[in-house]
């Protein structure tokens, strides 16, 4: 089931990537990429491993540097920016990682206020407790408030991750592999999510992902790397239709296997 596509302003641009290049040595990752995130868009970036997914979304974090062109996020230059102004841009940006990175030892409860305590310290305990409630109701798991990890089933652990990406109410979402090692109802779940986290919370997300029944369900648009490029972008059936070597057996591993 495909979504429902919000309507989107193409002058309201929040992430834009122009004309960047990544190289680890003699490996040629990205080749002049270029690729804009619209406010209040839910963009699927599709492609096999190793096509440098990971590496675009980490380089929009600031996490990595291009080799050449730029990067701006939310109107800042990413590669002009000192440590301290990465970090407060870091602020802004929600990055839900594959495997939740929850910390084992804290109750879900803690391990929502840790963020919140690190970077909000004129926060009452009033203040962090709503802020706690809302988001994990936000999830739809406010009776594993006082749970430990261990105790949470693997959608559980995803939803709660996300929950702590969100308590800094970040504008930006980036998602990585959301459905992998689900079952195919929680993965349905999770989608369902990505898409009520983009209409409570109004972010621009970008979504990495190998599985198509999750891109066709969360995406307003999708692009796919090939060869180190963007050389398809569109819906769903746009980005599929297509008899290219490169793209049909991603298809035919989701659908037909």
């Amino acid at each position: 089931m495909e979504k429902n596509k919000p309507v989107i302003d193409p002058q309201d641009v929040v992430i834009h990537v122009d004309n960047v290049s990544k190289s680890f040595g003699d490996l040629h990752i990205l080749r002049d990429v270029d690729l804009k995130l619209y406010n209040r868009e839910n963009l699927v970036v599709l492609g096999r491993s190793g096509t440098g997914k990971s590496v675009l979304i980490k380089m929009i974090s600031g996490l990595l540097m291009p080799d050449a062109g730029s990067i701006r996020v939310l109107g800042q230059e990413v590669t002009a920016l000192s440590e301290k102004e990465l970090q407060k841009l870091r602020l802004r940006i929600g990055f839900s990682f594959q495997n939740s990175a929850l910390y084992d030892s804290m109750t879900v409860r803690e391990n929502l206020e840790f963020p919140l305590v690190r970077n909000k310290r004129n926060l009452s305990r009033t203040e962090i407790d709503r802020e706690v409630e809302d988001v994990l109701e936000g999830v739809g798991l406010s009776q594993a408030i006082n749970q430990m990890p261990s105790e949470l089933s693997g959608g559980q652990r995803k939803r709660i991750g996300i929950a702590r990406t969100l308590i800094l109410r970040p504008d930006i979402m980036l998602y990585d592999e959301p459905t992998a090692g689900l079952d195919p109802i929680t993965c349905l779940e999770i989608n369902n999510l990505i898409n009520d986290v983009q209409a409570r919370y109004n972010t621009s997300s970008i979504i990495i992902t190998h599985d198509l029944a999750c891109a066709k369900q969360v995406s307003d648009r999708m692009v796919m790397l090939l060869d180190g490029r963007f050389e398809r972008q569109g819906t769903f059936h746009e980005i599929f239709d297509t008899d290219d070597d490169r793209v049909k057996p991603f298809y035919d591993y989701n659908f037909i296997r």
